[in-house]
C-alpha cells in the first residue's frame, strides 16, 4: 500500500482538539448507550462505522439485486450509514445526438422503505445522508425545492435561511435521513467557478457566514446536523472537482480573511458536521498533488486543533476524479482517515476501502485510538439523533410532513424576493421595459437560449415560463436557440423579429458538476447583442432573463434589461414571469459582483 506516514502526521491524525465547543454533547443516558456500544463492538463493526456507501431512492424489492448489494453491505461491511441520492436512467452512448439526460428525482417513500429495512437488520444504527442543499426536492419528487444559496444571497433574508433550513430538517428526518451535506459555505470570489457559483450565498464572507448559520440553526434544531462544505473553501476555483483536482494558491493570510471566516461561524453556529473538500491548497499543505480530503495538516492541523472542531468530519465523495486519479479506494480511504476524516464517504469500492482500513489498524498503520476517536464521535452522533431509541420512521406520515403547500410557500417568497433586476436602459427617453407595459394583444417573440440542449432531464428549460407568458400575452411565439442551432435558423429568428411588437430572451446557462461548462456559445451571444441592437432603434421592449449562471450578464454588455434569477426550474420561471408582468416587486441585490457591469449589492427595484 503506498502510505507513507510521517510521526508528525500520524500525530495530528490521531489527535483531538479539545478547545472547541462539543457539538456532539450528549445527555447521561446517551452517554451510556455510546460507553456500552462501544464496548461490545468488533474490530469489522468499528472499521465499518467510518463507510457510507450510497443508493438511489428508487422501489427495491427486498428479493433483487439492488437491495442485496445494501444489505450485503450492512452484514459483511459493517457501514456506519446509507447516503441517498435521486435516481437515474440509462441513456445511449451515441454519436451526434449527445441530448439524452440520465438524471432523475427519487421517490420519498421508496428512499425510505429501503433506509427502514436496511435499520432492521443493522445491529448498530445507520446515520443517513444525503445531498439536500436547495431542499429534499433537490434529490426527491414531490418534496419541497428551495432555489440555489445565491438567491437567498439575493433576497438577503436571515429569517428565509433559517426556515429554509426548519423545513429542510422536517422532510429530511421524514425520509429516515440524519446529516443533510448542507450549507455550502464557499465564498463563490471567482466569476470562473464551474462548480460552485449559484451554490455559494455569494462573494462577502461575513454575508455568506450570516446566512449560513441561520440556515445551521434552522437545521439543527429540528433534528438534522448540518455539514458545512467544502472545507477549507472552493469558492475561488476554476477547475471542477469531479473532474480534476483544483489548486488554490492563496495566501494564509487571504484564506484567513476570506475562505475561512464562514467556517468559523458556521462552526459557532453549532454545525455538527464539516465536509472537506477535494482542493489543493499548497499554503497549507506542501505536498505535491494532495488534496484537502487527504491532508493531515489541514483537516487534523487546522481544522481540529487550530480551530478546535470536534464534530463529525466527512470526506467529499471518494469517487470525484480528484482522488481518483491518484489513489486506489483502499488507498484513499486509509489516507482519508488519516488525515482526520471520520467518514468515508461513497467509495468506488467500499469492499476495498474496508479491506484496506482493517489491514492498516492490524498493522498498526492507522492507531487503534484513532480508529475509536472517530467510532466514538459517530455513535455520539447516532445518539444525540436518537437512534439509540428509534431507527425506523413512519412510511404513513411521509405524505403530510414532505412537500406541503406551507413548506412549498416558503420557498417561492425567497424565489421572488432574490429576482435582481441589474438593467433596464429607457426607452425612447421613457421608461425601462420592465415590468412589460405592451397591451395583452402585443405579439411576443420569445427564445428560450440554452448552452447545451443535452442533460435537461429533470425539467426542460421554459416548459412554465412559456405557458406564464402565455396567460398574460396570448399571442406569443416561442423558439429554441442552443449551440446546435444551425447559421440558417439563426438568420431565420434575426429577419423575423422586427415582426414582433416585444422580445423576452430567457438564458439557461448551467455551472453543473461534472460538464465543465458554463459559458454560453458565441453564436448565441452574438444573436443575442444583434437583436439588443434591432430593438433599441426600432425603440421596442427586449428583456433578457438569466438562469443559473448570473456571470453570462458580463458576455451580453449591449442587452438593455437584465434580471437575474439565480435558479433554474419551474418555481424560478414563474417568478420571473410574474416579476416581468408587474405582479411582484422586484427587489433582489446582486450578491455577487459582475466583473466590468456592477458591483456587489446592486439591483434596480420595481
Amino acid at each position: 500500500m503506498r502510505v507513507a506516514i510521517s510521526a508528525f502526521t500520524l500525530a495530528l491524525a490521531i489527535g483531538v482538539a479539545a478547545n472547541g465547543p462539543d457539538p456532539l454533547a450528549l445527555d447521561k443516558a446517551g452517554e451510556r448507550w455510546v460507553d456500552a456500544t462501544l464496548k461490545k463492538m468488533t474490530l469489522d463493526q468499528k472499521v465499518g462505522q467510518l463507510l457510507v456507501p450510497s443508493f438511489e431512492s428508487t422501489f427495491l424489492p427486498s428479493d433483487g439485486d439492488g437491495y442485496e448489494a445494501l444489505a450485503k453491505l450492512v452484514h459483511e461491511a459493517h457501514v456506519g450509514g446509507f447516503h441517498a441520492f435521486g435516481g437515474s436512467e440509462l441513456a445511449p452512448q451515441v454519436l451526434l445526438n449527445p441530448n439524452y439526460g440520465t438524471v432523475t428525482l427519487g421517490q420519498g417513500l421508496a428512499a425510505a422503505s429501503v433506509l427502514n429495512r436496511l435499520q432492521a437488520i443493522s445491529p448498530i444504527p445507520l446515520l443517513n445522508t444525503a445531498d439536500f442543499e436547495a431542499g429534499v426536492g433537490f434529490r426527491i419528487a414531490g418534496a419541497t425545492l428551495f432555489p440555489r444559496a445565491m438567491a437567498f444571497g439575493a433576497a438577503g433574508d436571515e429569517r428565509l435561511a433559517y426556515e429554509a433550513g426548519r423545513i429542510t430538517a422536517i422532510e429530511t428526518r421524514a425520509l429516515g435521513i440524519h446529516v443533510n451535506f448542507a450549507p455550502v459555505v464557499d465564498v463563490n470570489n471567482n466569476a470562473r467557478n464551474p462548480v460552485i457559483n449559484t451554490r455559494s450565498f455569494g462573494e462577502d464572507p461575513a454575508r455568506v457566514g450570516a446566512l449560513a448559520s441561520a440556515y445551521v440553526r434552522g437545521l439543527q434544531a429540528n433534528g438534522v446536523f448540518a455539514a458545512l462544505k467544502h472545507f477549507p473553501g472552493h469558492g475561488d476555483t476554476s477547475v471542477d472537482s469531479h473532474l480534476g483536482l483544483p489548486i488554490i494558491r492563496s495566501s494564509r493570510e487571504r484564506l484567513d480573511a476570506v475562505e475561512l471566516p464562514p467556517f468559523r461561524a458556521g462552526i459557532a453556529a453549532g454545525a455538527r458536521a464539516i465536509m472537506t473538500g477535494h482542493i489543493e491548497m499548497p499554503v497549507l499543505d506542501p505536498m505535491k498533488g494532495i488534496p484537502t480530503t487527504l491532508s493531515a495538516p489541514i483537516v487534523s492541523g487546522m481544522l481540529r486543533d487550530e480551530i478546535g472542531f470536534r464534530g463529525l468530519v466527512y470526506t467529499d465523495s471518494m469517487q470525484m476524479h480528484g482522488v481518483t486519479a491518484q489513489f486506489t479506494p483502499g488507498e484513499a480511504a486509509v489516507r482519508a482517515i488519516l488525515a482526520g476524516n471520520d467518514v468515508v464517504l461513497h467509495s468506488a469500492d467500499n469492499a476495498a476501502a474496508f479491506l484496506a482500513l482493517k489491514t492498516a489498524v492490524e498493522q498498526k498503520v492507522i492507531a487503534e485510538a484513532r480508529l475509536v476517536a472517530s467510532v466514538n464521535r459517530l455513535l455520539r452522533a447516532k445518539a444525540l439523533a436518537g437512534l439509540h431509541r428509534t431507527k425506523a420512521v413512519s412510511l404513513d406520515a411521509i405524505a403530510t410532513q414532505v412537500g406541503s403547500r406551507a413548506h412549498k410557500a416558503v420557498a417561492r417568497e425567497v424565489s421572488q424576493r432574490a429576482i435582481t433586476l441589474i438593467k433596464d436602459a429607457p426607452i425612447d427617453g421613457g421608461a425601462g421595459a420592465v415590468p412589460l407595459k405592451v397591451p395583452r394583444s402585443a405579439a411576443l417573440l420569445y427564445l428560450s437560449v440554452l448552452d447545451y440542449p443535452g442533460g435537461w432531464r429533470i425539467a426542460a428549460p421554459s416548459r412554465t415560463f412559456i405557458p406564464a407568458l402565455r396567460e398574460r400575452w396570448p399571442d406569443v411565439t416561442a423558439v429554441e436557440l442552443s449551440d446546435r442551432t444551425t447559421a440558417s435558423e439563426l438568420e431565420l429568428v434575426r429577419a423575423m423579429a422586427p415582426r414582433f411588437d416585444a422580445i423576452v430572451a430567457s438564458v439557461f446557462v448551467r455551472a453543473a458538476s461534472s460538464s465543465g461548462r458554463m459559458d454560453l456559445p458565441p453564436t448565441l451571444v452574438r444573436i443575442l447583442q444583434d437583436l439588443a441592437r434591432a430593438a433599441a432603434r426600432a425603440k421596442r421592449p427586449y428583456v433578457t432573463v438569466l438562469f443559473g449562471n448570473p456571470y453570462t450578464a458580463t458576455f451580453l454588455p449591449d442587452v438593455p434589461a437584465v434580471m437575474l434569477t439565480y435558479d433554474f426550474y419551474d418555481m424560478a420561471e414563474e417568478s420571473a414571469v410574474r416579476a416581468l408582468a408587474g405582479e411582484a416587486p422586484i427587489t433582489g441585490r446582486l450578491p455577487i459582483a459582475l466583473p466590468g457591469l456592477f458591483e456587489a449589492g446592486h439591483g434596480l427595484a420595481r
